[in-house]
């Protein structure tokens, strides 16, 4: 607990000082998935959700999650992001949606947050655009699974 970076000596949260970390080209990547019924799975496979294109809109709001991590997550720094990609794969065998995001930058700390927000608010979007139909979807399996750069180097799950 002593390596806990977000508390000063009188253990208060606050911001960490990145000023004297060098700036390197980083890396996350974070993963997640929303599980549902075959039945609804199937109204985003088959393009008939009531609320349109389930897949594309949470892509969008996966990229612009990632985008607003520093005013959602209160330590997280500002970062000038170079890079968001988020995937959205319909799995049948789980069933549900699989959500990856990547994002990069080249600055003086990491994304992991970003990345983690990015599938957190698509993973979010796909909730709302189909809890009409069922409202028990869970979402689930939200975890950094790859970070890259820095000081700490490589980071695989």
């Amino acid at each position: 607990m002593a390596n806990l970076t977000h508390f000063d000596g009188k253990g208060d949260a606050h911001m960490v000082d990145v000023s004297d970390k060098d700036v390197t080209s980083r890396i996350a990547v974070a993963s997640g998935a929303v599980r549902m019924l075959p039945e609804t799975l199937a109204l985003v496979t088959e393009g008939t959700a009531k609320k349109g294109d389930v897949l594309g809109v949470a892509r969008l709001a996966g990229i612009m999650g990632a985008k607003k991590c520093a005013e959602l997550i209160p330590l997280c720094h500002p970062l000038p992001i170079t890079k968001v990609a988020v995937e959205l794969t319909p799995d049948a065998a789980l069933p549900g949606i699989r959500i990856e995001a990547t994002v990069k930058t080249t600055g003086q700390t990491g994304v992991e947050m970003e990345a983690l927000t990015a599938v957190s608010t698509a993973a979010l979007t796909v909730y709302d655009m189909l809890k009409a139909v069922e409202k028990t979807m869970q979402i689930t399996d939200l975890k950094v699974v790859l970070k890259d750069g820095g000081k700490s180097g490589r980071f695989e799950a």
